[in-house]
């Protein structure tokens, strides 16, 4: 009986929304007028993103032959989704704190987020054929394993001269970027818990 290929393509799908979503938090991270425009996108992605999770989630009911374990599509449908709403849940703690301007660490961080995007997206899509490019996919997730591990030293670095910078200032600042770096740290660990799942599915299918 023939595989039930249409969860590649919303797995792909919904790949793709991540970095609509990334790119839309990077341009966030600029600052300026264009701010509420930025957090409105990736609201938008982010519904657009839930309702590729939801189809996902009923094809694995209804279907009787799936490309790998049911688990395994749930989890990684799901952390998938977990990523695009950290973006969420960044977006919406600027808006709530209102702030209109970003740190260098921040906006360093932002550009690892749609990195990890990109490489998500290539990793997902070589799924369909995950024997053939098991050897591709295997370098993909450990470049996003690096790329998390740069966050978090960029989160470190940009928390010291947050710090640094509102010693002798407003306390209130700190505790708002120190959010901000929180949230923008939880992105990037969510696209290495993306990544672990994929290197899962490659241990048990080759």
């Amino acid at each position: 009986m023939p595989r039930e290929e249409k969860f590649f393509g919303h797995f792909n799908d919904h790949a793709r929304t991540l970095v609509d979503g990334a790119v839309a938090l990077r341009d966030l991270l600029e600052g300026g007028p264009g701010i509420a425009a930025a957090c409105n996108r990736i609201f938008e992605h982010e519904e657009k993103a839930d309702a590729i999770a939801r189809e996902v989630l009923l094809s694995v009911r209804r279907s009787f032959i799936t490309p790998f374990d049911r688990s395994d599509i749930k989890d990684l449908i799901n952390q998938l989704d977990d990523a695009i709403d950290q973006m969420k849940k960044t977006a919406k703690a600027i808006t709530l704190f209102e702030v209109t301007s970003f740190e260098l660490h921040q906006r360093q961080m932002a550009d690892i987020i749609l990195r990890c995007a990109e490489l998500t997206v290539e990793a997902v899509h070589l799924l369909g054929s995950v024997r053939e490019n098991s050897g591709r996919i295997n370098a993909i997730t450990e470049e996003i394993t690096r790329l998390e591990e740069q966050a978090d030293e960029l989160n470190d670095q940009g928390i010291k001269a947050l710090f640094l910078k509102s010693r002798d200032g407003n306390a209130m600042d700190f505790i708002i970027g120190n959010e901000i770096y929180d949230h923008l740290e939880k992105v990037v660990d969510r696209f290495e818990d993306v990544a672990n799942r994929i290197s899962g599915i490659v241990i048990e299918q080759v």
